[in-house]
């Protein structure tokens, strides 16, 4: 037999928690083995954190996640610090392949535009592309603009200061909302363009999603960007926004969803996708993607065996949680092309 053909150990290993799983359709069993330590994304961080404490009671097995941002998530993995790493903002494949990485999706989310202004409902504001690029770049600096009265007939709005808020660390939030911006606004694009820290033009500084959350709820005109969930666990009012249909869409699961749809997922490109403008009238322009960053090869394959099983029982049974925080379960036939990926992977 062709030695070169003969899987290795781990390879056997993963085989075997695949078989498990697609036979008893869970995880079952504590894992005997040391704890499964993760860094990044603030983004998933209401998920992952319910997903460790469940995932905990079921199997023994700890997964310690530290909400540090996308960008300090990407440092942390690279410096081989954590078992995984999570970002919102997805590497490119030869980024990934410089630095020995694999990379997955795990849920789908959306970033969402939050506002402190006295008698504004949530979604009652309208907000387009254009006018969050304006404001965003100190173009438009009072909610009472005629350009902002213009799409909000009926509204009453306040001769009010707008108080920029944005993320200071390197955040993948941060990444999705600058990428929208940057195409939906050539203005933006041109001046500040898109990443996981860009160079603002205006505004105040927070870290994490909780901190934009918290700052905003406690300055009356503030405007800032978070993920869904961080508005709803802070009951801050948000803005319906335009997509790129010309329909103006609240955020929810159901609009995440459709944004997600019309994703086109490769493994060969290590599922690099990012979803911000797509075409549709019911998608969420503001759509994001958690993804996971692991070591590729043999690196340290007991702790990536034991991270695998954790997003194994995400994927198979952690979607009841995914969506009790409003994020968006992978279709099954994406949870199949991961698994798939693993075991060419991680060998």
């Amino acid at each position: 037999m062709d030695a070169s053909r003969v899987p290795t150990a781990f390879q056997c290993a993963v085989r075997a928690i695949m078989a498990t799983m697609l036979i008893c359709g869970a995880w079952s069993g504590p894992v005997q083995a040391g704890d499964v330590t993760g860094a990044g994304s603030t983004f998933v961080y209401p998920l992952m954190s319910k997903w460790a404490a469940t995932y905990y009671a079921k199997t023994g097995q700890q997964v310690n996640y530290q909400p540090v941002g996308s960008g300090n998530g990407i440092r942390q993995i690279k410096a081989a610090n954590v078992t995984f790493g999570a970002t919102d903002m997805p590497l490119k494949p030869d980024e990934l392949q410089r630095a020995g990485l694999a990379q997955f999706p795990i849920v789908v989310g959306g970033v969402v535009p939050v506002l402190n202004l006295p008698g504004v409902a949530p979604g009652q504001l309208r907000l387009t592309g254009s006018l969050l690029a304006a404001i965003f770049q100190g173009r438009i600096v009072k909610w009472n603009d005629p350009a902002i009265v213009a799409v909000n007939p009926g509204v009453l709005l306040p001769d009010m200061a707008i108080t920029v808020v944005h993320r200071s660390d390197s955040s993948g939030t941060t990444f999705n909302w600058t990428d929208f911006l940057s195409k939906v606004s050539p203005e933006w694009q041109d001046a500040v363009g898109a990443g996981t820290t860009v160079k603002w033009p205006l505004g105040m500084s927070a870290s994490g999603n909780d901190g934009v959350a918290v700052y905003i709820r406690n300055v009356k005109g503030a405007l800032g960007y978070v993920e869904l969930t961080y508005a709803l666990q802070r009951k801050l009012p948000y803005a319906s926004v335009q997509n790129r249909d010309g329909h103006y869409v609240l955020p929810s699961r159901e609009s995440f969803s459709a944004a997600a749809a019309a994703a086109e997922w490769n493994p060969q490109q290590d599922f690099y996708q990012v979803l911000t403008n797509p075409p549709g009238q019911t998608v969420w322009p503001i759509t994001g993607t958690v993804f996971v960053l692991m070591p590729r090869g043999p690196g340290t394959p007991a702790a990536t065996r034991d991270a695998l099983a954790f997003f194994q029982w995400a994927l198979m049974e952690g979607q009841a949680d995914a969506s009790a925080e409003n994020y968006v379960a992978l279709p099954e036939p994406v949870v199949k092309q991961i698994r798939a990926y693993w075991m060419s992977t991680f060998k």
